[in-house]
C-alpha cells in the first residue's frame, strides 16, 4: 500500500524506469553498460516505492497512551521551554526519520485539534538543534481527555521540500489515523505535559501508531514521585 502523496511520483518514476530499461535493452550494445543502467533504474524505483509505502497498522487506541506519530529513532528526550503555543515547560520527545523509514505522520492521540499552523523556513539537517524552530515545519495541538493539550511538530530535513499536514482546527483526531506526510528525511517533535511518564529511551527505534511514547501517571504514582 502506498501513500496518496506519492502516487503521482511513483507513476512518473515507473514510466521513466521502464523507458530507461527498454532503451538500454534495444539501443545499447555494451553489455556491462546495459546492465548498469537497468540495475540503477530499478534501484531508484525500489527506493521510491519504499519511501512512499504506507503499511496498514492495527491501532490499539487508548486515551492513557501517546503513540509514536512516525517510524524512526528517538533522538531527544528532555524538558524544554515550548515558546510557540504553550509558553511553559514541556517534555520534548523527538523522532528522527531516515529516508528509508515510513514517512507517514499519524495522530499520536485522539482528541480535538485546537491549533494547526504552517511555518516556512530553512532546511537544516533534521537532527540539528535549531531545526525545530528554524526549519520548514507545521505545528499541531490536540486537546486530549487524559493529557490535556499535546503538541506535535513536523519538521522538514535537509532533503525534504514539502510537508503535508491534514490537521485542521476544529476537527476530531483519531489516534493512529494519517495526519500528514513529510517527503525525504525529516523529524517529528512531541511536546507533552511534565507529569506524564515517558516510556521510550534515547536511540530507541519506534513504530508509528504502535510504540507507546508516554503514558498517564496515576495519583498514587504522582505521590511517589514527590518523595
Amino acid at each position: 500500500m502506498f501513500h496518496k502523496e506519492g502516487q503521482k511520483i511513483i507513476l512518473i518514476t515507473f514510466f521513466l524506469v521502464a523507458t530507461i530499461v527498454l532503451i538500454a535493452q534495444f539501443y545499447i550494445d555494451i553489455p556491462w553498460l546495459k546492465i548498469v543502467l537497468q540495475a540503477a533504474a530499478l534501484i531508484v524505483l525500489i527506493l521510491i516505492l519504499q519511501f512512499f509505502r504506507n503499511p496498514g497498522r492495527n491501532v490499539v487506541k487508548s486515551f492513557d497512551d501517546i503513540l509514536a506519530p512516525v517510524d524512526g529513532k528517538v533522538v531527544v528526550i528532555e524538558e524544554v521551554e515550548e515558546t510557540e503555543y504553550f509558553n511553559d515547560r514541556r517534555r520534548q520527545v523527538s523522532i528522527f526519520m531516515s529516508p528509508t523509514n515510513v514517512h507517514v505522520t499519524r495522530y499520536p492521540a485522539s482528541g480535538s485539534i485546537k491549533f494547526s499552523k504552517y511555518h516556512p523556513g530553512k532546511y537544516l539537517v533534521a537532527w540539528h538543534p535549531k531545526s525545530s524552530t528554524e526549519n520548514e515545519r507545521t505545528t499541531v495541538v490536540i486537546n486530549t481527555p487524559k493529557f490535556g493539550d499535546i503538541l506535535y511538530r513536523q519538521i522538514a530535513g535537509a532533503l525534504a521540500r514539502r510537508i503535508v499536514n491534514y490537521a485542521e482546527e476544529g476537527q476530531n483526531a483519531q489516534q493512529g489515523d494519517d495526519a500528514g506526510f513529510i517527503k525525504f528525511g525529516s523529524r517529528v517533535d512531541l511536546f507533552l505535559p511534565l507529569d506524564c511518564a515517558v516510556t521510550v529511551k534515547l536511540d530507541q527505534k519506534v513504530i508509528g501508531a504502535k510504540t507507546c511514547i508516554a503514558s498517564t501517571i496515576s495519583k498514587d504514582d504522582k505521590e511517589e514521585l514527590t518523595y
